[in-house]
């Protein structure tokens, strides 16, 4: 496979470009293409585009470039089908509306980035490319770390961000530090949080966003926080739950396929002794008949020696007969023995069966228990999140509502000594 450094050259070899020495000494071995500093000419973010395209970077960094707005433009293109990147540092860059739309863009076609810096930027200085950037950041399912510090996002830029929030279902932490959010931004940011599930980490310090604000926003992300640790935990003994339920499972069908292959055993080595038996007293059956008909019809002409000799097998044949007998008896014993072990195996394999089926209900009990548990948690601390938020709603209408009076009784003082100083200013005129 052709190597980042090789890749970089063959791409300036086509396009009739002069490749940068800083860059080329970046491109080495490994996952991650640092270009911090470097200025990168519009020429160069055109060929580094398409390496992007093929290349097998998973971090990006290009802080501190001062790229222009083409530049950027061309160089974000080249992420938009990238499927390996997941981490992107565009600090410092001095991106605009242009850069802020091709960002939008960006978010809205890439399913790979997971951590996007904007840090130090001024993508809030317009407020319809960064709406077209809040639009793309909406629509994406991917993106988990975005930083958004000293960006000059106004309260404006708060309210896109906001209608983002409430859509977005992967954002977990947003670092918007250093902007000029102001009371109605933050304001906006706590209403859309009310929706939003995934954020568990907010950093909105130095906006001049009020405390009380600040303290619910913070709230808000805790109790995001305590819910996904809460899903997280749930998940676990659910799955650990799952794990012991089919364990249990495939023991229990183990012992009953033993189990049954141990009586089909034994059904198969019975039926060879009976059949065995049978053939034996078939046999000694035939032997005597024989006999029997041999002393029944003896010659003429045999002595009497013959005929004691003949008593004699009968004698024989008498007490063989009485042995099978004896035998046939002691099969039967060992049948009926193997046929009340098989009945004592099914006995078994019938209280193994109730067994099985009594803990997997206690482990269905247990597993509906944690569910309600869990759910229970969850309304709770939804309850008491939302109590927490009309508290705090309460207490900034009333905050409000007393900072207006303090301007009307302030309102009605200047009046007044404006009209003092009205009826001053004829007195003065006649004393002079």
């Amino acid at each position: 496979m052709e190597d980042s450094r090789g890749l970089y050259l063959r791409l300036c070899k086509e396009g009739g470009v002069e490749p940068q020495e800083g860059v080329l000494d970046q491109l080495q071995e490994g996952s991650r293409l640092d270009l911090s500093g470097q200025s990168l000419s519009a020429d160069t973010c055109s060929v580094l585009a398409r390496a992007l395209q093929d290349g097998a970077f998973t971090q990006v960094s290009l802080s501190d470039c001062m790229l222009s707005e083409e530049g950027a433009k061309t160089l974000l293109s080249g992420l938009f089908g990238n499927t390996t990147v997941k981490s992107l540092d565009m600090k410092g860059n001095n991106l605009r509306s242009a850069g802020a739309e091709v960002l939008g863009k960006l978010l809205a076609r890439n399913k790979t980035l997971c951590r996007l810096v904007l840090e130090w930027n001024a993508l809030g200085v317009w407020e319809e490319a960064f709406s077209a950037f809040c639009d793309g950041l909406g629509s994406n399912n991917t993106l988990t770390h975005l930083d958004l510090r000293n960006n000059q996002i106004s309260h404006h830029g708060a309210a896109a961000l906001a209608l983002a929030l409430r859509r977005s279902g992967s954002l977990e932490e947003l670092d918007l530090r250093w902007n000029n959010l102001g009371l109605l931004g933050g304001r906006s940011l706590l209403e859309a949080l009310q929706s939003n599930k995934s954020m568990v980490k907010l950093k909105v310090a130095g906006n001049n966003i009020p405390s009380d604000t600040l303290k619910a926003l913070e709230q808000t992300a805790g109790h995001n926080s305590d819910r996904q640790t809460t899903l997280r935990e749930n998940h676990s003994r659910t799955q650990v739950l799952s794990r012991e339920i089919q364990t249990l499972k495939e023991d229990k069908g183990r012992q009953f396929l033993s189990l049954m292959e141990t009586i089909d055993r034994q059904k198969e080595e019975m039926g060879r002794s009976n059949r065995s038996a049978s053939v034996q007293i078939s046999h000694l059956q035939e032997a005597l008949n024989e006999r029997k008909s041999a002393v029944k019809t003896p010659p003429v002409h045999d002595s009497l020696l013959r005929e004691g000799k003949l008593l004699r097998e009968i004698q024989n044949l008498t007490e063989t007969n009485g042995q099978l007998r004896s035998k046939v008896r002691e099969l039967e014993q060992r049948c009926k023995s193997q046929q009340q072990q098989i009945f004592e195996l099914k006995q078994e394999l019938a209280n193994s069966t109730a067994e099985l089926k009594m803990r997997l209900a206690q482990a269905d009990d247990r597993l509906e228990m944690e569910k309600r548990r869990s759910k229970q948690a969850l309304e709770d601390s939804e309850s008491l999140r939302q109590k927490e938020v009309e508290h705090v709603s309460r207490r900034l209408e009333e905050s409000e509502r007393l900072l207006q009076e303090r301007v009307l009784k302030l309102e009605e003082q200047r009046i007044q000594l404006e009209e003092v100083s009205v009826c001053i200013q004829p007195t003065t005129d006649r004393v002079f």
